[in-house]
Formats: structure tokens, C-alpha cells, sequence
């Protein structure tokens, strides 16, 4: 008898995809879906990396270098310096198919299976599926609602280390609830990670969605730490070019990115058309961010305010990204996120949402939660906020 791996048996579902047959379910009967369980920007890209797609005359698509086609290294380089990390060099940044293999390549280059990696939950759902791709254990750290999902004492870090850890990885801000971590706090764990001789792996593919007034800091910029820091950044988001797949390691280490170039080589190359896409980006003015900042904003406004009037549910108020994870008056969220798909239309239209507890490594967590996107535009996240008010009021596991 035929058998899979038992690496395939325990790769989780992607708690933000896994009800996408119930939506196409829906779509087929004839009902509108609103998708706020993913972080799909529908701002224009800029024009920049638009024109670069489309200028481009090529007779061939080759290869480009595994680190990423030069000119292309060279002005991230610029872009990373002009952030203020004035000593990053083309040697210090390599080109992967986007955030998510970014993460893989740390862990793989600075794990062992069986190691340990310390990271904040609620944490994208997908860290789970690229500890488990790469025999690494994820070891969680857990803010609490009362607290707004803020850094946790460090008390708490210092409990969660063993012989087996060898990293903390913090996305900032946060994906999935929109926390912007202060320098206090990076620099907190900073000296957590040098005292115990960690790496500190830093996922700052949202650092362009800041909404309040606390300043964006980046772990590279943390005194001490230049062998301990690897960062992993994006265009998905930046640009909204999710599907270009293009993504930056960036370290100080040098045997960190000789390591990481070793499983580049293995992997061929990233996408060459999306790295053009990638470069021409970098010419995006300032007014863009702006524009796209004040578009965010208040869609932020709009949905979370409009969550915290619905009876028995409570959401806090997002720094930073396009998240939310919100509370929910149900008995279990992946049972009522199926059910308003399958069971539940409202005049034809129903919402889309990413179950939290998908989002949460210690069991039992997050089963009343959701991560809800506000990547739509106004409009329709008033509709789609009257059709998840309504679901509240019908779902037969309503718990208030």
C-alpha cells in the first residue's frame, strides 16, 4: 500500500485558506463573498513597477543570479540605507520568492530539527507550516486580550527558553493583530536574545502600515545584535504585488548569508519578472505610501468601530498592518466561519473569515477569535459588516 510522508500527515491547513471550498460553495449558489480572511491589497500597485512589467522586451527569460539580478541588490541596497541601516551592502541582502520563503531560509540556516523557536502568539499561521517544513519547533509566548496583544513580560520569554532554543522570530508590525512594537520593547528583547545567544529573526514586511503616532523601529537598527539579526522583508504587501512572489534576506552575518545563498543555488533562482517588477518599485514616490497610509486608515476606522458596536464582540484598535483578531460572541470560530458560508447568506451576501485559533500554538486558544482583514474598501465593509452582524444574531452557537 501507497503512504505519504509524515511530514505531509502533520502539515497543518492554512487556517486563512482552508474554508476556500465552502466560499466557491457559496459563489456557485449565487452568493456575494466578502473576503476579509486574507491580506490581499486592492490598492493599485504603483505605477512604477507597473511600467516596469510592462516595458519589459526580452527574447528570453533566463536565469538570474540565485542571490537576485544584481541591479536589483543594488538599489535595495540603497532602499535599506536610505531606512537609516547606512552599513547594509549589496553582500548583505539575497532575493527569495517571497516573505514566506524568507522565514524558511532562516530557519533552515539557523535551526536544526528538533531546535526551538520562541515567537509571540497570537503569529501568522504560517509559521506553523514552515517550523513543521523544516523540523523546527515553534515555542510560544502568549499576549492576552487585556493586554491588546502587547509585548509580554520578558519574564515570560526567559521561562520559555531551553537548551533547544536558538531563535525569536517577531513580526512588526504584527500580523494577525496589528500590534507596532516600540523600540523599548525591541531592544528588551534584543537583550534577551544576546544574553542567551539567540537569533533574533525579524518578519518587518508591514512597516509601511503605521497608523498612530509611535515610530516605526527596526530590529536592524538594534546596537549589539548586527550577528544576530536576520530580517525578512517583502514587496507583497509594500507594493501590492502579492503574487509577484518576491521577498529580501537581509543580515550583517556573513555566514548566515553564505549559508543562505547555499539553498538559493539550490533552488535556482527567484522569479525573474517579479524582481523587475520588484526594482521598478523602488522608484515609488513617497505620496503613494502616504495615499495608501490615509486609504488603510480609514478603513481601519470604519471596520473596527463597526465590529465593537455589534453586541458581543470586541476588537482593539490596530497600529500597524491591515489586521484585526477579534473577539466573537460564538462557541467555536471554525465551526461559525464554515456555517456563514455553508448555512447563512444575508440579501445574498456573505463574509469570509480567518478562524484565530489557527493563528495560536498552545491548544485551546483563540476558539472564539478571528483575524479579520480590512482590505476592502469602505463600502463594501459595510456590507460586509452588516452581513457578519446579522450571522451573530442567527448562528445557533451564539454564546452571549
Amino acid at each position: 500500500m501507497l503512504t505519504i510522508s509524515q511530514r505531509a500527515l502533520e502539515m497543518p491547513l492554512s487556517a486563512i485558506r482552508k474554508l476556500v471550498p465552502f466560499a466557491e460553495a457559496a459563489k456557485k449558489r449565487g452568493v456575494k463573498v466578502y473576503h476579509l480572511n486574507i491580506g490581499q491589497p486592492d490598492v493599485d500597485a504603483p505605477k512604477e513597477a507597473m511600467d516596469a512589467i510592462r516595458s519589459i522586451q526580452l527574447k528570453q527569460v533566463a536565469y538570474p543570479h540565485s542571490a537576485g539580478i544584481e541591479s536589483y541588490r543594488i538599489g535595495l541596497a540603497k532602499f535599506y540605507q536610505s531606512l537609516g541601516m547606512t552599513d547594509i551592502t549589496v553582500q548583505d541582502i539575497i532575493v527569495v520568492t517571497g516573505g514566506s520563503e524568507g522565514v524558511m531560509m532562516a530557519f533552515m540556516v539557523c535551526t536544526n530539527p528538533g531546535d526551538e523557536v520562541i515567537v509571540m502568539e497570537p503569529f501568522y499561521t504560517n509559521y506553523r507550516s514552515f517550523a513543521r517544513w523544516t523540523g523546527t519547533t515553534l515555542k510560544p509566548v502568549s499576549s492576552g486580550k487585556n493586554m491588546d496583544f502587547t509585548l509580554p513580560p520578558i519574564s515570560e520569554f526567559e521561562k520559555a527558553i531551553t537548551p533547544k532554543t536558538k531563535a525569536i522570530l517577531v513580526c512588526n508590525p504584527s500580523n494577525p493583530t496589528g500590534y507596532v512594537y516600540t523600540q523599548e520593547e525591541l531592544e528588551a528583547l534584543g537583550a534577551l536574545a544576546k544574553k542567551h545567544n539567540l537569533y533574533l529573526f525579524a518578519d518587518e514586511v508591514y512597516r509601511d502600515f503605521l497608523y498612530g503616532d509611535k515610530p516605526f523601529f527596526s530590529c536592524m537598527d538594534l546596537k549589539g545584535l548586527e550577528e544576530h539579526v536576520v530580517l525578512i522583508d517583502s514587496v507583497s504587501k509594500r507594493y501590492s504585488m502579492c503574487g509577484v512572489r518576491i521577498g529580501a534576506v537581509v543580515s550583517r552575518n556573513k555566514a548566515i548569508m553564505g549559508s543562505v545563498l547555499r539553498f538559493a543555488q539550490a533552488r535556482l533562482c527567484s522569479p525573474a519578472l517579479g524582481q523587475i517588477a520588484g526594482e521598478g518599485a523602488l522608484a515609488t514616490p513617497p505620496e503613494y505610501f502616504d495615499a495608501m497610509r490615509e486609504e488603510y486608515r480609514c478603513r481601519r476606522d470604519y471596520m473596527v468601530n463597526a465590529l465593537n458596536k455589534i453586541e458581543g464582540v470586541y476588537s482593539p484598535m490596530p497600529e500597524g498592518a491591515f489586521y484585526t483578531v477579534a473577539q466573537l460572541p460564538v462557541d467555536d470560530c471554525d465551526k461559525f466561519a464554515q456555517w456563514i458560508l455553508e448555512e447563512f447568506e444575508y440579501e445574498k451576501q456573505t463574509v469570509m473569515l480567518a478562524p484565530a485559533s489557527g493563528f495560536y500554538a498552545t491548544p485551546g486558544r483563540g476558539l472564539n477569535e478571528a483575524r479579520i482583514a480590512y482590505v476592502l474598501n469602505v463600502p463594501d465593509l459595510e456590507k460586509a459588516m452588516k452581513c457578519l452582524e446579522e450571522a451573530l444574531k442567527q448562528y445557533p452557537g451564539r454564546t452571549v
